[in-house]
């Protein structure tokens, strides 16, 4: 805790100094301000289109990329920055002529508010960028020069006036002027017409165009201007000629548009005419009305004739097998037992029937009569019929199931030539059938795009908002004058205490106790307080005299001497009141004087003097001799030494004394005095070495060490 005392005790006594410092620094920041020209911002707020919402969320142009390309945030912020975009927006503004008022210390654009109005054509580029000076000398006169030119040309408010590479028409702006009780028109003037380049160069570094967040599809158009109706009236334009230039690019592309998908559906229509002709006489050529319908009667009609094969197939193999059976009999019929599965119709049963009844009869009338017998042959003859006629009727019927068989195979080989090519043929009409409805769909979709690009174009309205104008700013933001005047008052009480501490350093003085212990070893006999009443100086050097006792320093006869390192003015003071204060405790003190600063102070019987230069020859031993046969009725010796600085006698009255008191004063003793005296302990073996610190914990600030430097500067002189 006391070391960091220590530590703030220069910021103590340089506060003054910083409060004064602080002071300049924030009055020379409002003066600043006060000169400096301001700039100002304005922002206006731009929301853009959504994709879902209006007409484009009725995908008007869903299927084309011209009108499909989602508003990307920062695609429309490049669009903002375009070159383009501000070219036109500048065409709609009066930012080319730049006109200043001149004053001594500032000078000030004037926007709006200036009392002339300045025209001019030019034979060359060469008067754009520069600074033409106008200096008004009445209502009606005013001189003019060039930048190069010393001296400038008269004109008249109103009347043309004629420069190198150019013509300028200066009149005033009685609008203005009218609107004003008071307006200064007699003054200093300069203007500017600026060329194209340094207007997009100025725009372009003070304008800022972010997005209010990256999922937010809401734009913020920012500039600076020393003008704040300039900032305000740029963002308003610029977001004004973006949504123009978007409806006026959106009615350009739908217009474009309608007449290329005109084209374009004449085009689709001829082939898709083509595409039906194409249709139509590949049908023609084939004979094909439906071919799924045809294919399908086709089918079953060749289905239907082989069932009726496969029918006669197996009728015409029971009945060969019926024929072969009787053939292999070799006319023993009645013992066969025929198979009539194929043959059944109802004569051949009944036919049967009746042979074998006739064989019935024939077995009875065997049991009567002979086979001679004419009954029997009878029934024999008729049998003999039957047989015949069955067993023709049987050949006869298996020739015309072969004769139906035969004929069946023919009507279906016949009926399958139907199919042959039938794949080719569902093919092309796949292929035509393919191409058509290309063609169709195509010409569909064109004529749906056709009428909404036609919606497009006569819909001349633009789904971008400006949801915030940007208005004239009032309080600039630069300088921002709140923290001009703080960082200003912080850097002047920073700088002045880092020259408080430069200076301390510097000076590297005494200071305090902690000074000396932390340089050196010797002990310090006692500190002595900067007395500022003083009644209270022989209180504080009795104390003092006391202390030195109770250290053991003071002893029957003993010499102390005390001794300044720079000046022996230094320890006067010190020298006095401690002779004093050993006065008054009652001791007998023998006075020696190595400078003659206490001449006349003291009782001259003990008193004496070795400051004139002719003690500069005597040894030690020769003022040993004196000072001891002196002192023999005193009980003790002080000698109020030189500096040791002057080293004449200083080093040898130290020699002598029993005691040497090192005064160091804390205000004006250097710190590398310390190290000094130690060494010259250390080399001239001084022994019972003490420092007495004078001015002890004194901290006097800046203004009381200023009065003492003019008090000795004015007495000095």
């Amino acid at each position: 805790m006391n070391e960091n005392i220590r530590l703030l005790k220069p910021l103590f006594r340089g506060l003054p100094i910083v409060i004064i410092v602080v002071i300049i620094s924030v009055l020379s920041a409002k003066k600043y301000l006060t000169y400096v020209t301001p700039i100002y911002e304005s922002t206006a707020k731009l929301r853009l289109a959504d994709v879902h919402e209006g007409v484009p969320g009725a995908n008007l142009f869903k299927d084309l990329d011209v009108f499909a390309s989602t508003n990307k945030i920062a695609t429309e912020i490049e669009v903002l920055k375009s070159t383009s975009l501000i070219e036109k927006t500048l065409s709609e503004l009066p930012f080319s002529l730049e006109i200043y008022r001149k004053g001594a210390y500032r000078t000030q654009e004037l926007f709006g508010n200036s009392p002339i109005h300045v025209e001019g054509t030019f034979k060359s580029d060469k008067l754009y960028d520069k600074r033409i000076s106008l200096n008004v000398i009445s209502n009606n006169k005013y001189i003019i020069s060039l930048p190069d030119e010393k001296v400038g040309k008269k004109g008249t408010f109103g009347k043309p006036i004629t420069l190198k590479d150019g013509k300028f028409l200066i009149t005033l702006n009685n609008d203005y002027i009218l609107s004003r009780k008071e307006v200064k028109i007699v003054d200093k003037y300069e203007f500017e017409f600026l060329s194209h380049q340094k207007l997009m160069d100025k725009i372009d570094k003070d304008l800022d165009i972010v997005p209010v967040d990256k999922d937010v599809p809401v734009i913020r158009i920012n500039l600076k201007s020393n003008v704040p109706e300039k900032a305000a009236m740029f963002v308003n334009k610029l977001a004004e000629m973006y949504i123009k230039d978007y409806i006026e690019s959106k009615y350009k592309v739908a217009n474009i548009t309608v007449d290329f998908l005109k084209d374009e559906i004449k085009t689709a229509n001829d082939k898709l005419t083509n595409s039906e002709e194409n249709i139509q006489n590949y049908r023609d050529d084939r004979n094909i009305i439906n071919v799924r319908q045809e294919t399908e009667t086709d089918l079953r009609k060749i289905s239907q004739l082989k069932i009726q094969q496969t029918n006669i197939r197996m009728n015409l193999d029971a009945i060969k097998v019926l024929n072969k059976y009787i053939s292999e009999s070799k006319g023993n019929y009645l013992n066969l037992a025929t198979n009539f599965e194929a043959f059944t119709d109802l004569l051949s049963t009944e036919m049967i029937k009746n042979i074998k009844k006739l064989q019935a009869d024939k077995k009875d009338l065997l049991l009567t009569y002979t086979p001679e017998d004419d009954k029997v042959k009878v029934i024999d003859a008729k049998l003999k019929d039957l047989i015949d006629y069955q067993v023709e009727s049987i050949k006869n019927t298996q020739k015309n199931l072969q004769v139906k068989y035969d004929d069946l195979s023919k009507d279906i080989e016949e009926s399958e030539k139907v199919f042959i090519g039938l794949p080719e043929k569902e093919k092309m009409l796949t292929i035509l059938d393919r191409e058509f409805n290309i063609y169709q769909k195509n010409y569909n979709f064109l004529n749906e795009k056709r009428i909404e690009a036609e919606i497009a174009k006569s819909a001349k309205i633009a789904f971008h908002k400006i949801i915030a104008p940007g208005e004239v700013p009032k309080t600039p933001i630069s300088p921002i004058s709140g923290i001009i005047i703080i960082v200003a008052a912080f850097l002047g009480m920073l700088g002045s205490i880092i020259i408080i501490y430069i200076v301390h350093f510097a000076k590297a003085k005494v200071n305090d106790a902690f000074t000396i212990e932390k340089n050196s070893s010797i002990p310090i006999a006692f500190e002595t307080p900067f007395i500022k009443n003083k009644l209270e100086i022989d209180n504080i050097f009795l104390k003092e005299a006391i202390q030195m006792e109770l250290k053991g320093m003071i002893h029957k006869q003993s010499i102390i001497v005390l001794s300044s390192f720079d000046k022996s003015s230094q320890h006067l003071f010190h020298s006095r009141n401690l002779i004093k204060a050993f006065l008054a405790q009652g001791r007998k003190v023998l006075v020696v004087d190595a400078t003659g600063q206490l001449e006349g102070v003291f009782n001259t019987d003990d008193y004496l003097n070795y400051s004139p230069s002719r003690f500069l020859s005597y040894t030690k031993a020769i003022f040993e001799k004196e000072i001891y046969e002196k002192m023999k009725d005193y009980d003790l010796c002080f000698v109020h030494n030189q500096s040791i600085k002057d080293d004449k006698l200083a080093l040898l009255f130290m020699s002598l004394g029993s005691q040497n008191l090192m005064l160091l004063d804390s205000r004006e003793t250097s710190e590398k005095s310390i190290l000094k005296i130690e060494l010259l302990k250390d080399e001239f073996h001084i022994n019972n070495l003490w420092f007495v610190l004078n001015k002890a914990g004194y901290n006097p600030n800046v203004f009381v060490e200023v009065k003492k430097f003019i008090e000795r500067y004015l007495k000095n002189k």
